[in-house]
């Protein structure tokens, strides 16, 4: 089974991290928006606000 990945990202860098799942996967993702201040974006410190997966 192949390991799903995972990006968090903050509204600043949710443009970039969707360009990253597509580029890197071939796949159109799923994205969700989260309340769970436990994620930080992939990119920056900030809090993440979306969860972009398969």
């Amino acid at each position: 089974m192949k390991n799903e990945k995972i990006i968090y990202a903050c509204l600043e860098h949710a443009e970039i991290a969707l360009d990253d799942y597509v580029n890197s996967e071939e796949v159109a993702p799923q994205i969700l928006k989260i309340q769970d201040e436990n994620h930080k974006c992939s990119y920056c410190e900030k809090n993440a606000e979306y969860k972009i997966m398969a």
